[in-house]
């Protein structure tokens, strides 16, 4: 895979990742999926790794061995005991399937903490839920013969409204609203290190909220559709994704008023054209740096 050079950005590709891990920021792709059950694509689910320490954004399908395999590409931080922190955009299920997934795999494989969860209205329900329904499960792993340890079984959930949800040595979390739908709860999320801004969309259809907390970012990681692809399917499916998700023009606009240095795109949804046909069509609205991401890209 070619090397991408930008202006304070570098695109490792996935065939390039070994030593990759530094003090710097890195931005890792673990699942670039959406619904479509596409076999080559976990589902969504990203990484921030900066000093050794790695912040997941959503959970879809896989999530846990995407990070696995991550972390033998050159990312420990990214190793299943290492995964203590989680941000939910929204409870979309195929951003949030791999829950039970992210809070139970790394407590069997000895993580020494609890994992810290920040999510919309409803999270904590959902892993209160989610604890109830291993109960049997938690409780002979740590009272039986494998005699797991009970911190590490320990979920504390945050539910966040817009503004700053997260600080610590390494970077600043904001939330910020953006519009998905007929979700009433829903956030991109900017994290600000020392030396990346990356701002993640999470689930929206057009957000001048997110233009407005994305200005002039280092990485905008959008989710887009094909517009001519969504022409192709029933007026149901027109309806819907129209008002949840972005079209490939409403990026290029979004994109031309942002102006990230690097443009990542991410849950693309192709409605059988294809990704090359897909970023051609940003491409002739945006002439700034776009990519589209796959999984276990690193930036």
């Amino acid at each position: 895979m070619l090397k991408f050079a930008f202006t304070a950005i570098l695109f490792i590709g996935t065939c390039n990742l070994l030593n990759a891990q530094n003090t710097d920021t890195k931005l890792v792709l673990l699942g670039t999926g959406s619904p479509f059950a596409d076999p080559t694509k976990s589902g969504p689910s990203l990484a921030i790794v900066v000093n050794n320490t790695s912040y997941i954004v959503d959970c879809g399908p896989g999530v846990v061995r995407r990070a696995a395999e991550a972390s033998k590409l050159g990312f420990p931080s990214l190793e299943a005991a290492q995964l203590k922190t989680l941000f939910i955009t929204h409870l979309h299920s195929d951003h949030t399937i791999g829950l039970a997934d992210i809070i139970l795999t790394p407590a069997v494989l000895d993580r020494n903490a609890p994992i810290r969860i920040y999510g919309p209205v409803g999270s904590k329900k959902m892993t209160d839920d989610l604890m109830s329904a291993y109960k049997e499960d938690i409780a002979i792993r740590i009272n039986g013969l494998e005699k797991g340890d009970a911190i590490a079984y320990q979920v504390y959930t945050n539910e966040i409204k817009e503004g700053q949800i997260y600080k610590d040595s390494n970077l600043t979390v904001t939330a910020f609203n953006v519009q998905h739908g007929q979700w009433d709860n829903a956030y991109g999320f900017v994290f600000q290190t020392k030396d990346k801004k990356i701002v993640i969309s999470g689930d929206c259809t057009y957000s001048k909220n997110l233009i407005q907390y994305a200005k002039d970012c280092d990485i905008l990681v959008h989710e887009v559709y094909s517009d001519a692809g969504l022409k192709k399917r029933t007026q149901r499916w027109q309806d819907y994704h129209s008002t949840f998700h972005t079209s490939t023009y409403q990026l290029a606009d979004i994109a031309n008023q942002v102006k990230p240095k690097l443009l990542v795109l991410n849950h693309q949804l192709t409605f059988g054209t294809s990704l090359q046909s897909l970023l051609d069509e940003l491409k002739s609205k945006y002439k700034g740096v776009v990519v589209n991401g796959s999984d276990l890209d690193v930036f």
